[in-house]
């Protein structure tokens, strides 16, 4: 039996999240013993200049004697999470364009002291 087909027979379940540039696979597995364990992996997709691509994936394996604690644990994280910041997600910093805040405060000083400048530069002479 080739990896391949132990692969596709050791998978029982599976759900798929996009989100982005990212996806998220959640992946009901067996194990050699016929017990079942969760693997969750992130997906990122990676576009070079040229236009090629790659993924970079990440993967956790999580076995039943730990998903209380497992679950737990992001509970208790996620609602840290929503607590101190709230439910609105901050999505410029996605963006190809996102500065951060200092950026912007020095690009606009930078913009505000050039129209002064400008300004500034008028001779009375030519009145």
């Amino acid at each position: 039996m080739s990896d391949y087909e132990y692969s596709e027979q050791e998978e029982i379940f599976s759900q798929v999240l996009r989100a982005g540039r990212r996806t998220y696979f959640f992946d009901v597995r067996s194990t050699k013993a016929g017990d079942y364990y969760l693997t969750v992996t992130e997906s990122k997709k990676f576009t070079h200049d040229d236009g090629s691509f790659h993924y970079k994936k990440h993967k956790i394996y999580l076995y039943k004697e730990d998903f209380n604690e497992f679950n737990e644990m992001l509970a208790k994280a996620t609602d840290y999470i929503i607590n101190e910041k709230g439910e609105e997600v901050i999505s410029e910093r996605h963006q190809k364009d996102y500065q951060k805040p200092s950026e912007v405060a020095t690009t606009v000083d930078d913009t505000e002291s050039k129209s002064t400048d400008s300004f500034t530069d008028v001779s009375f002479d030519d009145i």
